[in-house]
This record gives structure tokens, sequence and C-alpha cells, in this order.
């Protein structure tokens, strides 16, 4: 009985999308200026040296990286032993649901709404929804920001005021900030909640709950409890693939909000990366035949790509490395691993935002080679292939034949 695991590194881009200039993007490179800052000394805080990725690595991350850019990254580059290429995507955008939803199948068909760059950045009516709906007089930021830097500027004046922290971002989003206990969790996810549908049809795409606790003394920090209201995506995905032909369906992180908790089946949620991780451990042990998991794991975007911590980014690399290897030991002989991104988040560029890159994909468990350039749906294609699931949308399967799956172990 086959089994298929999708494990999304969120924003661990491999540089080249052939659209970066489009994007003012043109060179970056997530994994191999990471590579480059630790071979130059450049990331030593709390790790040392070139970076390490012998698992990764041996599956073709250092050839995926020089396939898609051009540049192989120091200490990267061994003779790989899984099927490994780069894949680039056909969505206008650099963002988490547009990279997601293309790698299960489903292009995003419009242009996103992209709120303007100079303060205040939303309009009049949606600012007095917001009040009307939070019970304020007014909002604080209005404004695009990185989410740990608005929320350390305006937590003071947060607890002094009670109104709610609203920001964006170059991506496709809404985003509220707000004291978990002097605002409410509830009250601010029930904000976010009703405010969804009114940003949903401006086609914007997610409404983000971003608890925070602590008070300007002793600072403050972000909490595990945020929420992502996105919207549903337009066409049926794998996931739906998969729940409607009775498959078991696992989603661990956050995909079950990227994806409107629509055929999302059992969610698996955690604190952070490394209890997520010990989700994907269990569920290498304990899913079911015939079943799909679906994992994100986003703080390497979060905490490394948005703040711009190369050092950061490398150690999270690393210890991932090691987890992952503890993980392909325990796969099945008829099952399919791929390992790959959503878009890029190159902690050497300038600004907080996303970048728009290439990105690995690395298979194991249907033999070894070279995959090439490939589309993010082709990654739809390929599991739906594995789990002999009926394919409804676009992308080409890069598996090499049912009879070559042997030669993988």
């Amino acid at each position: 009985m086959t089994r298929a695991f999708l494990i999304v590194l969120d924003s661990v881009g491999c540089g080249g999308a052939p659209d970066a200039a489009d994007f003012g993007d043109e060179g970056a490179n997530t994994l191999g200026h990471i590579a480059e800052a630790c071979a130059a000394g450049q990331a030593e805080e709390g790790r040392s040296g070139p970076l390490r990725l012998p698992v990764l690595d041996a599956l073709g991350l250092g050839r995926a990286v020089e396939l898609a850019s051009g540049r192989c990254p120091p200490g990267l580059g061994a003779r790989p032993q899984g099927l490994w290429g780069a894949a680039t995507e056909l969505s206008r955008g650099k963002d988490t649901p547009s990279g997601h939803w293309e790698l299960v199948g489903v292009p995003v068909p419009w242009d996103w709404h992209i709120f303007p760059t100079d303060p205040p950045v939303f309009d009049s009516a949606l600012v007095a929804r917001v009040c009307a709906l939070a019970g304020t007089e007014g909002i604080l930021g209005n404004c695009r920001a990185a989410g740990l830097a608005i929320t350390d500027a305006l937590g003071a004046e947060h607890l002094r005021t009670g109104w709610p922290i609203c920001y964006t971002s170059a991506d496709s989003v809404f985003q509220i900030a707000a004291h978990e206990e002097a605002f409410g969790l509830q009250r601010l996810h029930d904000l976010c909640a009703a405010l969804a549908p009114d940003l949903h049809a401006m086609g914007v795409g997610r409404v983000i709950a971003r608890p925070f606790t602590g008070d300007a003394a002793t600072g403050f920090h972000r909490t595990p409890h945020r929420r992502d209201f996105a919207i549903s995506p337009p066409a049926p995905t794998l996931l739906d693939w998969a729940a409607e032909a009775g498959r078991a369906v696992h989603t661990v992180g956050k995909v079950a909000d990227i994806f409107a908790h629509r055929s999302t089946g059992t969610v698996h949620k955690g604190a952070d990366d490394m209890a997520l991780i010990e989700h994907l451990h269990r569920l290498v042990v304990s899913a079911e035949p015939d079943s799909f998991t679906f994992c994100n794991f986003v703080e390497f975007d979060s905490l490394y790509g948005h703040p711009r911590d190369p050092a950061g980014y490398a150690r999270a690399l690393e210890a991932f490395d090691h987890e992952a290897g503890r993980f392909l030991v325990r796969l099945r002989p008829d099952d399919l691993a791929i390992f790959t991104a959503d878009h890029g988040n190159d902690p050497t560029w300038p600004g907080t935002d996303h970048t728009r890159e290439r990105v690995p994909v690395l298979a194991w468990g249907r033999g070894a080679g070279e995959i090439g350039l490939c589309e993010f749906a082709d990654v739809a294609a390929s599991i739906a292939e594995h789990l002999e699931l009926e394919r409804r949308g676009p992308g080409r399967s890069f598996l090499p034949a049912a009879a070559g799956a042997a030669t993988a172990r």
C-alpha cells in the first residue's frame, strides 16, 4: 500500500526564477546566499563553518540549486541518491497561498489585491469596518510593516488604547496584531473571521490573526495561536482529489488554514516547527495505507527570512536536515516523500518581503535521477500518480516508471 508525504520548507527557495526581475528580485537566492554567508564566516551565531545539510544534499539539494540558478552553493553538491530538480511557479505571486495551491495542482487564475506601499494603506471604509467589528474608535498601524517590528513599535500604544494593530506587506494579506490577554485571543480570532469575507471579496488572500503577549518593560512576544483566514482555492486540489477518493489525509502546521480547512483531514498543530516535526515522525509510523500527508514548516520564513537572519536560517536548516534523516529511515518500501518550498525569502536580500525564486524538488522512494526544471503543479501530478488518484489539474508527473521504485532503497 502506497503513502505520500509532501513536506514544504516554507521560503527555502533556490534562485533563478525567470521573472524575478518583475518582482524586484533578480539575483535573489535563499539557499545559495545562506551557503555563501556560512562559507564566508558571516553566519556564525549559534553555529559555525560551511552549511552542512548532508541528508538533503544527498537527495540532490545542491544540484537543484545549481540547476535553478547556475551556481553550486559552497558545501553542497553531493552526488544525488534521489530524484531532484527545481520548480518554477506560474502564478503571479510570491506568497504562501499561491505557492501551496499550485504545488497541489491549482495555479492562481487571478491577480491578488495588494495594498498600497505608502500609508495609509487601508481606506476609510475598511478602517470603519474594522472599528465597528472591534468596538474601537480607531486602529493602529495602517501601513506596510514586518510583524515583529510593528509589534515592538506599537505594542505599548495598543495596550494603552485597546486599538488593534493593522498592517500588511508586499503579499496579499491583512494582518491584525493584538495582545492575547488585554485584547483577548478569542476576540482577535472572531474579529479576523468576521473581516475575512469582506477582504476575500476584494481579492485579498488572507486575514491573519497575530496574537502576542508581554509589555513594554519585558518586551513583546508572539504566541503560537496565530490563525490564517484564507480565501478558498478556486478549484479542487490534490487534497480534494484524495479526500473524494476516500483516502486518509493529514495536514501538519498551517496547511489547513491555507486551504480554508477544505479537505484537510486530520489537522496536526504545534507550538513551533520542532513540535510539528514530531507529528511528522509519528505519522511516518502511523499514517494509514494510501494516505496523503501534507506538512508546512513555517519558521524558516517567519523567524529567519523576514527578519533577515542568515545565521538563524542556517541553524534551522541544519536542525531540519538531522530530522529529515530520522524521517527517511522510517519510510516504508512503497512510500513517496517530496521535499520542496513555496517561494523564497532570501535573508541577505534588501527589505523584509518574500523573494520570487524557483524552489528545489527532492523526491525519495521512486528511484534516482534528474527531474530537471519542472513546474509547481508537477508535484501534484506526481503524487496523484503515486497514489493512483484521478488528476484534474495541470502538471505532468516527473516520476519514473513504477517498476523502478525498488531502486530507491
